[in-house]
């Protein structure tokens, strides 16, 4: 199992300390540094930033979003990270939800899994720097009734095949992960409900006549290095909270739908209910502490170690952390526990 780290969104406070962070995990030998973006920070931006101070660390969006960017428009972008790195570029892509894909972006969000295949398909025929000819349902290239012509690619990546990721949640988004893409991104991932998860895979997967090996699981997990396992939590409490409780409406929000599916649909309805009054302390609370437990890395190093090899046996292959800390100094030593947790757990490659 390789690790990875999520810097999570930039301009949020921390901007100088993400970038040592990334530094600090290009020297311990880190595979990928991943970065996010929702309506402030942009991806693309942020990790041209990190390419140009780092030497050896991969650099992925995670994810880059779908309504924001044509899929030509993507595949430009993939194609130029992944020269100006020096074949360091991983793309992650996902459809966000439909308050900011309609409400930021002026997107419909109608026909996800759909729009998906299509933006994936058109990125990877002009990956392969073929003329980008394609008739689906949401995309039409060139349009039928106008002077556009089917146009090639001019950049050359620095590698043939870039990787594609997919953020999913919901089972046919899992399948159409697997089928498509060459890994997956994901959250609030539990060891011990990634059975469902790998099967869903699995299927789509087999669909494209392949199997699991090779395919990259990619969770992010928060880590959170304390004696008490109590006060290892309660920071990573907030970032539960949101996801839960804030990402998306209360009819649609596909994390807390994945709350439920987990078992925790009582308390998935009051961490909601609590942060769209806008309570957020009490939507903390709220996160029953086996969760936070479940889906984080939490304790003494000992323990870490010993949840990182529950991770692995589970099929993750790139753990990707979000390191806790009080500062720079404490985040950076989370990054170094989390290297000797894995030698510990004899996991290293």
């Amino acid at each position: 199992m390789k690790l990875g780290l999520n810097l999570g969104y930039w301009g949020m406070g921390t901007d100088k300390d993400n970038l040592v962070l990334a530094q600090e995990a290009d020297r311990l030998g880190f595979s990928v540094v991943w970065a996010a973006e929702a309506y402030g920070s942009d991806a693309v931006t942020v990790l041209t930033w990190v390419a140009a101070q780092t030497a050896h660390v991969d650099v992925g969006s995670a994810i880059l979003q779908i309504p924001a960017r044509t899929p030509a428009m993507a595949a430009m972008t993939a194609a130029t990270l992944d020269s100006l790195s020096g074949g360091r570029f991983r793309l992650g892509l996902g459809v966000s939800g439909p308050q900011v894909s309609e409400g930021w972006h002026g997107v419909r969000f109608a026909k996800p899994l759909a729009r998906t295949r299509e933006y994936v398909d058109i990125v990877n025929l002009a990956l392969a720097r073929k003329r980008v000819r394609y008739d689906g349902q949401t995309y039409q290239l060139p349009l039928p009734d106008g002077p556009g012509k089917a146009l090639q690619l001019t950049v050359h990546p620095a590698r043939e095949h870039i990787p594609i990721y997919l953020a999913s949640i919901g089972p046919k988004n899992l399948e159409l992960t697997g089928e498509i893409a060459d890994g997956w991104l994901g959250v609030l991932f539990a060891p011990e409900h990634a059975d469902e998860i790998r099967t869903h895979l699995a299927a789509g997967r087999a669909r494209a006549g392949k199997t699991l090996d090779g395919f990259d699981l990619v969770p992010t997990v928060p880590l959170s290095v304390h004696e008490d396992l109590a006060q290892a939590a309660a920071p990573v409490r907030n970032y539960n909270a949101l996801y839960i409780g804030g990402m998306g409406s209360r009819e649609q929000n596909f994390y807390n739908a994945l709350a439920v599916r987990m078992g925790y649909g009582e308390q998935a309805a009051a961490i909601q209910d609590h942060y769209l009054r806008r309570d957020y302390e009490a939507a903390a609370a709220a996160v029953p502490a086996e969760f936070v437990d479940a889906t984080s890395l939490l304790g003494p190093p000992a323990r870490i170690a010993e949840r990182m090899a529950g991770f692995a046996a589970a099929g993750v292959t790139t753990l990707s952390i979000v390191p806790y800390g009080e500062g720079i100094d404490d985040r950076l030593r989370t990054l170094q526990v989390a290297v000797a947790a894995l030698e510990q757990a004899g996991l290293a490659e």
